[in-house]
């Protein structure tokens, strides 16, 4: 049985798309995974991936991507899928995703991706009744491929889940692993919000034993304030399951109240809804 802390992407057998029982969208999500070789361009701290590496992906075969959806779509709506792997109170798809083992947005075949994606998911009649996601980094958004893959996203319905974990540039340089001042931040958050409906998401964590100082939660407000009218809302989420990152060890969970207090400061000083995720 799939669990909110198993998120193998072997699970289902296949190389391009996993299931994974998401607890903040609720059900089983249907990962697509471009980045089959634990490559990424950032190194966050809490990442879960094991033997990481940097770098992009290796070409996508996106007629194998394509099969390897269809079936399993086939096993999960008209098959037992749903009975041999998920528990009871999660038997239900929540979403198609864009996420996996590194940044999807990396990938050279990124935008016929979405297209091959939103045709399977259009005949299966599913289009416009499971939301498609791209949860992304961000980082390439000033490519013009990018922006137009994730234009073709929104133009089926889709929305973007954002990362940002910290604003300030010491912050994001040891949380992500990345230089990235805030100004950049800005505006590939703009740009993206500008192509399709987009949700900041940031996880937030104690690091030895601390819990992120009250600078940058001053910052990460006064940046979202100005794109307030721009933004979907915010996912506001703790740690779920371990890091498998040097790091680990060093790495804890907020108290409730903790993650609820920075969760109404956003709230409070941005105007922008929060869900929070525990």
């Amino acid at each position: 049985m799939l669990t909110t802390d198993d998120h193998r992407r072997d699970s289902a057998g296949l190389l391009y798309v996993y299931p994974v029982i998401s607890r903040r969208a609720g059900g089983v999500s249907v990962g697509i995974n471009l980045n089959i070789n634990n490559a990424c361009n950032w190194a966050c701290l809490y990442c879960q991936v094991d033997n990481l590496t940097r770098g992009g992906p290796p070409p996508v075969d996106l007629s194998r991507l394509e099969r390897e959806l269809r079936l399993f779509l086939d096993d999960a709506l008209h098959g037992d899928f749903m009975q041999r792997q998920v528990p009871i109170e999660a038997r239900q798809l929540v979403d198609v995703a864009f996420s996996g083992n590194g940044e999807p947005t990396s990938a050279a075949e990124f935008g016929e991706a979405i297209d091959r994606v939103g045709q399977v998911m259009a005949d299966y009649g599913l289009q416009g009744k499971l939301p498609l996601r791209l949860i992304t980094n961000g980082s390439f958004l000033h490519r013009p491929e990018v922006q137009s893959g994730i234009r073709r996203l929104g133009s089926l319905g889709g929305e973007v889940w954002f990362k940002v974990d910290r604003v300030d540039a010491p912050g994001v340089e040891l949380v992500n692993g990345v230089p990235m001042l805030a100004d950049k931040i800005a505006r590939n958050l703009a740009t993206c919000a500008a192509q399709a409906s987009t949700w900041v998401q940031t996880c937030w964590f104690a690091l030895d034993g601390e819990a992120p100082p009250a600078s940058a939660r001053e910052a990460y407000c006064a940046l979202l304030k100005d794109l307030a009218g721009q933004l979907a809302g915010v996912h506001l989420y703790g740690l779920a399951r371990p890091s498998m990152q040097p790091a680990a060890p060093r790495l804890g969970r907020l108290a409730m109240d903790v993650l609820e207090s920075f969760a109404e400061q956003i709230e409070k000083e941005t105007g922008i809804r929060v869900v929070l995720s525990p």
